[in-house]
């Protein structure tokens, strides 16, 4: 059962999160071969004040 854990920035659309599971979960079963009842994708949204980037937040950053 192929696992994948994707943690990104917050802020994106509940329509692009669900985009994304669905080609991470189509490039899976075209890669692997795994049937898609058997994949498994999680997708933590961290928000910008917990996200560094070179020792500084990304919300300070303003990204």
């Amino acid at each position: 059962m192929p696992f994948v854990h994707i943690e990104i920035l917050e802020g994106r659309s509940e329509e692009k999160i669900e985009e994304l599971i669905a080609e991470v979960t189509g490039t899976i079963e075209n890669v692997l071969g795994s049937p898609q009842q058997s994949i498994r994708v999680i997708v933590n949204e961290v928000p910008k004040s917990r996200w560094g980037i070179g020792g500084v937040s990304a919300k300070k950053l303003g990204r």
